[in-house]
């Protein structure tokens, strides 16, 4: 089966002519353009997923690293330069995450501008163009929501960019950017395919349905957000099916359980791989060298596990302990006590590719349980006797799978009380969720950041820390037209 890995890479290696270089003197028809024409430029958007900006260590330095259940990891050296930004929250202008953040989002949104650009040269679209007009669509809102979650007011550039000044615009508000990022997901709901048969990783209307259910999310729209989960888990296409422990493993990679995840290709000799793995990866010497060890589970995320939870074992690795399932024992000198064990990788593989580094790993970026936990909140937040019993039975599905054949564990929740089911829903998603990337946003859209923070000892944290400041580099390069965000 050809994987959109392989795709990608045999496109990047047989591109001819640039055909949007020609200027148009009219309309197209698809049988003017060179055949694949658009998708090889919606490839081209794929590849744009594994920079180091968007699913990297930047990606996760400004996503689950400024979280109350992580932090910086790596060795003193490191700690001491990243360790007061993202830590202490202590926000650099310049820090080299949130610039290569910013310019790796930026650089797949004009990817996907390139795609609708030429799509937009066409009459009479069939519906291949469509389903390429769809994933251009999803990526472009899923950058988006990235960039206003995590900067606030961004500038909207929804157009090809033709030279360097074209691509300076000033900051649009939050209620326009996700006025594009809903119509981007309209279309691509309508557009994408349920499921795609011999092109492994390709985006479906589940993976635009989803994005939108955490969009709505986002924004509190609760009864918009669970119609749509609700998409998602009547289409039949996704299922909890996969026992937790095996989710991460490579031989599971775009399971029932993945509903969007960043292809990664390396086979030892072609690299057209990803660094998620490698960055936070075990930092070790000889055989342990796996990675640069950022991004760590600290002890406050440990003890949010209840008692037997097996989710613990399959989410931290312990220093100078034999860890499951590969029964290697980690060196008790290591840097830190804890690593990201979402990312640990197959050791028959690292022999098999002549690297430690996982490059052939990929990203996880929206699973179904997140979407079960999620249609749980927004039917509890809805509220009603019958909303109710959707959020038990939702949550109930994502614990009963955690619970697996031990019922001595993770009792099922009965509570028909909202705060109380509000309670344990959260606490859900901190643990079923856990190092993947969605605590520090969960916490700012349930208003409880801040307390939370300061619980956890971070209490240099504040309102203003919700939104990164926009890097200088960006400021400088607008000539002003970008204004920095407030008190910074």
């Amino acid at each position: 089966m050809l994987t959109l890995s392989v795709i990608v890479l045999l496109l990047t290696a047989s591109c001819g002519k640039n055909w949007l270089d020609i200027n148009p003197l009219g309309r197209f028809t698809e049988d003017d353009l060179p055949t694949g024409s658009l998708e090889e430029h919606v490839f081209a958007a794929y590849a744009g997923l594994r920079s180091e900006g968007t699913s990297g260590l930047q990606y996760v330095g400004l996503h689950n690293i400024r979280s109350d259940d992580a932090n910086v990891g790596s060795n003193d050296s490191d700690a001491s330069v990243a360790g007061p930004i993202y830590d202490e929250f202590n926000y650099s202008l310049t820090h080299w995450y949130s610039v290569d953040y910013w310019s790796g989002h930026y650089s797949l949104i004009n990817l996907t501008n390139n795609v609708l650009s030429a799509a937009d040269s066409l009459d009479n679209l069939t519906e291949g163009t469509r389903t390429n007009i769809g994933e251009a669509k999803f990526l472009r809102a899923w950058a988006y929501f990235n960039l206003v979650r995590t900067f606030g007011e961004v500038p909207i550039i929804n157009f090809r960019i033709t030279d360097q000044a074209s691509a300076i615009r000033p900051k649009s508000t939050i209620p326009q950017i996700y006025e594009l990022i809903d119509a981007d997901l309209q279309d691509a709901v309508a557009y994408l395919p349920e499921t795609w048969v011999g092109f492994a990783g390709r985006l479906t209307r589940g993976a635009a349905l989803s994005l939108q259910t955490q969009t709505l999310m986002a924004r509190h729209r609760f009864s918009e957000a669970l119609n749509s989960a609700q998409a998602v888990i009547n289409s039949g296409v996704y299922d909890l099916s996969v026992p937790y422990n095996m989710i991460f493993r490579e031989e599971s990679e775009n399971s029932k359980e993945s509903i969007f995840e960043i292809q990664a290709y390396h086979d030892g000799v072609q690299n057209f791989g990803v660094t998620y793995a490698s960055r936070q990866g075990v930092r070790g010497s000889g055989q342990w060298d796996l990675g640069w060890g950022f991004n760590i589970p600290n002890q406050r995320l440990i003890s949010a596990f209840e008692s037997g939870d097996p989710r613990l074992e399959a989410t931290v690795l312990y220093s100078g302990q034999t860890n499951t399932p590969y029964g290697e024992t980690l060196p008790s000198n290591l840097p830190r006590p804890y690593y990201n064990k979402k990312v640990y990788t197959d050791p028959d593989l690292r022999l098999e590719y002549g690297s430690l580094k996982g490059e052939w790993f990929n990203v996880r970026m929206i699973r179904y349980a997140d979407i079960v936990l999620l249609a749980a909140e927004a039917a509890n937040e809805v509220g009603g006797e019958a909303n109710i019993d959707l959020a038990l039975d939702y949550l109930e599905q994502v614990r009963g799978r955690a619970r697996g054949n031990n019922p001595n564990i993770l009792p099922e929740v009965t509570t028909r009380d909202q705060e109380e089911l509000r309670q344990a829903i959260r606490h859900e998603r901190q643990v079923e969720l856990a190092m993947e990337n969605q605590r520090f946003f969960d916490l700012i859209r349930w208003g409880i950041d801040v307390q939370t923070m300061h619980a956890a000892g971070y209490t240099n944290y504040q309102v203003k820390h919700r939104f990164y400041p926009i890097p200088q580099v960006e400021i400088d390069r607008s000539g002003g037209v970008l204004i920095q965000n407030p008190d910074y």
